[in-house]
């Protein structure tokens, strides 16, 4: 740790325990090279153990004012302390194993009732637009069958120009038959020279 060790005892109170908020506090800690440990408090609030140079120290507790949701905190109480220099890292002080087992299950159940309420909201949303894609589907299928009917009155009268064209095509060929044949005759009745 650079600059001269300081320490402080920390207490934050609000929505802090079972939702993640110690796991929060642990990676804001290592990430900023700050040594100490975090605990719940039978009260529910969460106590911290914090030790780094003064500016680290600063930017750490400012920090622990904001984290992400669900967690909420309302206030941090920050006392000075003396530095233990045997606390070389940050860690997380459990309780029992079932204390844990509801902070886990609560955090679930937290993050698990805020995406309910979004999802509520979302819901309210697509109702309201429920009618409005029905009336969209109601339009499209007026529009798709409007298309079929044309569609299929251009398809009869390229069927009856088709119809024509090959009727011609096999009259012309016919004529033209016709026409050789009328034309070798003519040939074969010229005198021939010679």
């Amino acid at each position: 740790m650079a600059g001269l060790l300081r320490a402080f005892t920390i207490r934050v109170l609000g929505g802090v325990q079972r939702v993640g908020y110690r796991r929060y506090v642990l990676e804001l800690a290592q990430e900023l090279g700050v040594s100490g440990y975090v605990e719940n408090m039978p009260d529910g609030s969460v106590a911290v153990f914090a030790q780094a140079d003064g500016e680290t120290l600063e930017q750490f507790i400012d920090q622990l004012k904001s984290p992400p949701p669900p967690a909420e905190v309302r206030q941090v109480i920050q006392k000075p302390a003396k530095p233990n220099h045997r606390i070389r890292y940050f860690t997380i002080k459990y309780g029992k194993l079932g204390e844990e087992l509801q902070e886990g299950f609560g955090a679930m159940e937290k993050v698990f009732r805020q995406y309910w309420r979004e999802f509520r909201d979302y819901r309210e949303e697509f109702r309201d637009y429920r009618e409005e894609f029905r009336e969209f589907a109601k339009r499209t299928d007026e529009n798709f069958q409007r298309i079929m009917d044309r569609y299929g009155e251009i398809s009869d009268k390229l069927t009856n120009i088709l119809e024509v064209l090959v009727r011609e095509s096999n009259e012309t060929r016919e004529k033209l038959n016709e026409t050789m044949r009328l034309l070798r005759e003519a040939v074969e009745r010229l005198p021939q020279k010679g």
